[in-house]
């Protein structure tokens, strides 16, 4: 009987152990989930900046002077205020993947942190007049939240990643694997 209590209770050790490694495994299997989610999620936005769709929309809204209601945008050119608006979405659903971190912050900052900022300021009458045309005052609003947070974000004395980075080496090719 004495054997046999000994086994049972190795049996309970082993089955807790068990658990407990699974429980960990589990932990760590979701963590390098969540991982490879925001890295397709950031290889996405990165294919997406490299649309022609996109480029076209980007070069557009840059070429217009800060602060042009509809009228203005419209009148800028036929094509204009459907570049606006393919900026004006792109941008919102940035703002929401960042906000959901799907997406980290410092790879929305790095990747378009100033133009992100420079658009909207190109942009926020257009907004503002298209709310007040549809009557929904949260048009946009991901959009307007995404350059106020990365405005709060910038560092005015940050030189820019060509200067700052410019010493940078590569770890070596296993590392970075």
């Amino acid at each position: 009987m004495d054997d046999l209590s000994r086994l049972a209770d190795m049996a309970e050790i082993i089955g807790a152990a068990v658990v407990v490694v699974g429980i960990f495994f589990a932990i760590v299997q979701m963590r390098h989930l969540r991982q490879q989610r925001r890295e397709l999620a950031a290889i996405e936005l990165f294919r997406f900046f490299g649309s022609p769709q996109f480029s076209k929309a980007y070069r557009e809204v840059l070429r217009l002077p800060d602060g042009l209601d509809v009228a203005g945008i419209r009148a800028h050119s036929s094509d204009a205020e459907n570049c606006a608006m393919i900026i004006s979405t792109t941008m919102e659903n940035i703002g929401v993947m960042m906000y959901q971190r799907i997406v980290p912050s410092a790879v929305v900052k790095n990747l378009m942190g100033d133009i992100t900022i420079l658009l909207w300021r190109k942009l926020e009458i257009w907004i503002t007049e298209i709310r007040a045309d549809i009557d929904n005052p949260a048009a946009f609003e991901w959009f307007q939240w995404l350059a106020g947070i990365l405005e709060t974000l910038q560092d005015s004395g940050q030189p820019p990643a060509y200067e700052a980075y410019k010493d940078w080496k590569p770890l070596s090719l296993t590392q970075e694997l």
